[in-house]
């Protein structure tokens, strides 16, 4: 019994002092989104979450048949949904991406696209925590079809060509200056081409993007 207590000791002990440590060095170095994540912070997140995703939903396999209308459905879905994050092409180089911490997954390379279906499902409907992956899931079916066909554009992204890239671009969502912009070259155009009146700044149209899962 004694052997015990004292090997329940030492192993407090190693913690409180592993756990002065942390934050010394954290005091030292600062928190900053900025930074990358370490090696050893790599592995044992991603093996945490591989361990948080059930076994069963690891191994469900996309009940939606692979089609070009499902690929182009996925497609919208994404570039309205994903982009601003991970990027059109799903690099992860966007403004906003490359602000969060941990970074986007290059989503084109192994690590991302050796997963399962039924992973890159479980990983859409329920986010990541402590990452700036979100839930998209609503509990409604036409949430899981439009997820799955998600799914299927993602196995796209590898191979992904410049053209279907520039056609993404079109259906991203628009901020109110790039509204009020387009709004101008239109009244310019119109004028131009003997319109009546004269082209006036535009007050912007507030783009309402709510981040619903349709």
């Amino acid at each position: 019994m004694k052997a015990v207590l004292k090997a329940l000791l030492l192993l407090i002990a190693v913690l409180v002092v592993l756990t002065v440590i942390v934050f010394i060095w954290i005091g030292s170095r600062g928190i900053s989104a900025k930074a990358q994540p370490g090696r050893v912070e790599t592995v044992l997140a991603r093996t945490m979450r591989h361990l948080a995703i059930p076994r069963g939903a690891r191994e469900r396999q996309n009940p939606v048949p692979r089609s070009a209308g499902v690929i182009k459905e996925g497609m919208a879905h994404y570039a309205d949904h994903c982009a601003a994050c991970h990027a059109n092409d799903g690099s992860g180089e966007t403004e906003l991406g490359l602000g969060l911490y941990p970074k986007p997954p290059d989503m084109r390379l192994p690590v991302t696209q050796s997963l399962t279906d039924g992973e890159l499902f479980y990983i859409i409907e329920n986010g990541v925590r402590l990452t700036g992956m979100p839930a998209w899931s609503t509990g409604h079916a036409d949430s899981d079809t439009s997820t799955w066909h998600l799914v299927h554009f993602i196995r796209e992204l590898p191979g992904l060509t410049n053209d279907r890239v520039e056609e993404m671009k079109r259906l991203n969502p628009r901020s109110p200056a790039e509204i009020q912009q387009e709004q101008e070259e239109q009244e310019e155009q119109k004028f131009l081409r003997g319109g009546t009146g004269v082209p006036s700044p535009q007050q912007p149209t507030s783009h309402k993007h709510t981040g619903a899962h349709k």
